[in-house]
């Protein structure tokens, strides 16, 4: 997955460079709405694909809700305090910060709202956050604790990272580790929203 989208990624940048124009990838890029509502229609079916969900939600109670609030906490704290290193304002920091992972919609949600410069940073920086938290989920593991290896995946722990989760952390781990990148997932476009135009 991860190979994929740096394939994808590098394919994109040497389309832009060499200046071709395919009537479809034109025709693409001028829709970005419709892109934005296909990955939130996506992300319901996985939603809704996953059995069993209310149950487990009558089974936790609001402690579900710790992670994710925490998740989201800390990588607001994060942009706001790399707004000073990075020079860009708090508003554009804390929404790059925004996308919890979700490298896709984040970048097209930020590229909409900022333009491409500040929309390929935040696909970048949410790529390589999914990308750390591949090697850093086992190492966490070992040596904090299982609810601990869901913060770096973020939004991603719903899918793309569950399988570490599943082969590193135990079934309670797993359970949260799904309902925190629903709920992350969720979030993004509000956040990233309410970042850019209120901080």
């Amino acid at each position: 997955m991860v190979i994929l989208a740096l394939i994808a990624l590098i394919s994109g940048i040497i389309y832009g460079l060499v200046g071709m124009e395919i009537n479809f990838i034109t025709s693409l890029t001028s829709r970005t709405d419709f892109i934005l509502y296909s990955l939130m229609f996506f992300v319901g079916i996985s939603v809704g694909l996953h059995k069993g969900i209310l149950e487990d939600l009558k089974k936790y109670h609001l402690k579900i809700f710790i992670i994710p609030i925490g998740i989201i906490i800390g990588s607001l704290i994060g942009g706001f305090f790399c707004s000073w290193l990075t020079g860009f304002s708090i508003r554009e920091s804390t929404a790059v910060a925004s996308g919890l992972g979700w490298y896709s919609l984040s970048g097209v949600t930020v590229g909409k709202l900022a333009g491409a410069k500040l929309g390929s940073i935040t696909f970048l920086s949410n790529l390589m956050r999914e990308i750390f938290s591949f090697f850093l989920i086992p190492i966490i593991a070992k040596y904090l604790n299982y609810y601990s290896c869901i913060a770096p995946a973020g939004a991603t722990s719903e899918d793309t990272t569950l399988p570490m989760m599943i082969k590193y952390t135990n079934e309670e781990t797993v359970v949260l580790s799904v309902f925190n990148g629903i709920i992350c997932s969720a979030m993004v476009p509000i956040l990233i929203s309410f970042c850019f135009n209120n901080m």
